[in-house]
């Protein structure tokens, strides 16, 4: 069996709450794919130097090698900072009116790149399949390739991929896709993102593009890009729902609120997550429905990212805002509508929190595809389950078809899901978490991997 290879931009290292970023994502659902097939994850440490080795630091853990590398200052000010988070994430999640677009850092972004591929070639072994992980890397794979390295190189974008006409606003777009076009398979999160690529493919490149098999033909080669929806680690998450830690922390959720509904929010602090325009709703709904400030309370957990960032400072100012006047508006002496909670949380803490909340608002204004909604649903009891709100917006709408979907940009919207969801009967909770469940256990992390790394292997035969 080949050994596989994951590179992200950065390694999920072990910590004694866990592994890092366990509120979902790209961390989690690497870390579970690695310690199921053996392997090595390469990234950047998370650490500043000020002269970098292109040698890795290398160890191991839980029998999953961890290699990594330090940067200095400048490549996170210009890869990081600069051309991945201010340049590509925002454009690739819609918003012109954010996406900065500097010389300087898509410089940085590619000596980055470049950095990565001198220190990962050394590493790589003959038979390794090698999958490389979301934006920040996007050419890594044609640098391996100019190295020699002629193993089978997949890539997965975790973030949406923007249509055509908002994608070809960034500077030398050809050249960035044609290095992505060096992978041997490509894969998107839902079909939406992949048919924006393909369309781009096809339309600005010329590329002979088999919309059915996925199958681009361009410059003499052949690449396979294709949806591998991602999923969570059922069966690792449903042990969390069995500790103490889960118990007593749904305890917890459940008597501070006096038993009143609990509906919950769990996001990055990130404009993309619709945070701003969540709140909005929610004041909307309080404002229809006065009354009901007696029956919900609304819990939102917004660990910190990015906050070097300007327009991260902004979004947490803002939500704080919108959060304090609602709570003005509407809390008395025993009573807070709002709570929101600027700090992460352990697996097991989020799972007693998902079990302990009758309403799941996942509302991103656009999103590759978003764990959180599938841990609320696997999270749910199944004699007496949630009702799970969720963006259209999402790459997790085209699986959780039961949820109710909402128009995150529409307060009132969120305000009318809002009180359908209270309102629901227990049949018909039963009924969408039922389907919703059998897709988000059967179409788990597992099966993610199994299907890509199996795509891959093929890959040229």
């Amino acid at each position: 069996m080949s050994r596989l290879f994951v590179v992200s931009n950065r390694v999920a290292m072990p910590t004694a709450r866990g592994v890092a970023g366990a509120q979902g994502g790209l961390a989690g659902a690497l870390n579970a794919a690695l310690k199921k097939t053996g392997g090595v994850w390469f990234g950047w440490s998370g650490q500043e130097a000020e002269t970098p080795s292109v040698e890795p630091k290398v160890a191991d853990y839980d029998g999953v090698t961890m290699a990594t590398i330090d940067l200095a200052r400048q490549d996170i000010d210009e890869y990081y900072n600069g051309y991945a988070n201010s340049t590509l994430w925002p454009l690739f999640h819609y918003r012109l009116d954010l996406t900065e677009y500097e010389r300087d850092t898509a410089m940085g972004y590619e000596r980055v790149n470049e950095l990565f591929a001198d220190s990962l070639t050394p590493l790589v072994q003959p038979d390794d399949l090698i999958w490389v992980h979301d934006y920040h890397l996007i050419p890594l794979g044609d640098g391996l390739r100019r190295r020699g390295v002629k193993n089978r190189i997949g890539f997965f974008l975790h973030i949406p991929w923007p249509p055509t006409r908002l994608f070809v606003s960034l500077p030398y777009h050809e050249r960035l896709v044609r290095t992505l076009l060096a992978y041997d398979v490509i894969g998107f999160q839902c079909d939406e993102w992949l048919e924006s690529f393909l369309h781009y493919c096809r339309k600005e490149l010329g590329a002979q593009v088999d919309d059915a098999t996925g199958r681009i033909d361009i410059d003499g080669r052949t690449v396979i890009a294709r949806a591998y929806p991602i999923g969570i680690d059922y069966a690792h998450f449903m042990a969390q729902g069995d500790s103490g830690e889960a118990r007593q922390t749904a305890q917890r959720v459940l008597s501070s609120t006096r038993y009143r509904t609990a509906m919950i929010g769990v996001d990055r602090l990130d404009y993309s997550k619709g945070l701003p325009e969540r709140m909005d709703g929610i004041a909307r709904f309080f404002d229809r429905h006065p009354e009901r400030v007696d029956d919900l309370v609304f819990i939102q957990i917004a660990p910190p990212s990015r906050e070097d960032i300007g327009s991260y400072q902004k979004i947490r100012a803002e939500l704080e805002q919108k959060a304090g006047q609602i709570n003005g508006a509407r809390s008395r002496i025993d009573l807070v509508p709002v709570r929101y909670v600027n700090q992460g949380h352990t697996m097991a803490e989020l799972f007693g929190c998902y079990r302990a909340s009758k309403i799941g608002l996942v509302t991103p204004l656009r999103d590759g595809m978003n764990l959180v909604a599938k841990e609320y649903v696997a999270a749910q009891d199944p004699d007496d389950p949630g009702v799970l709100i969720l963006s259209r917006f999402a790459g997790a709408a085209q699986q959780l078809t039961d949820a109710l979907l909402v128009n995150p940009y529409s307060p009132d919207d969120i305000a009318s899901m809002i009180r359908l969801a209270l309102d629901m009967p227990l049949d018909e909770r039963k009924a969408r978490w039922e389907k919703m469940h059998a897709c988000v256990r059967d179409e788990n992390v597992t099966r993610w991997t199994e299907r890509f790394t199996s795509d891959l292997s093929q890959a040229g035969k």
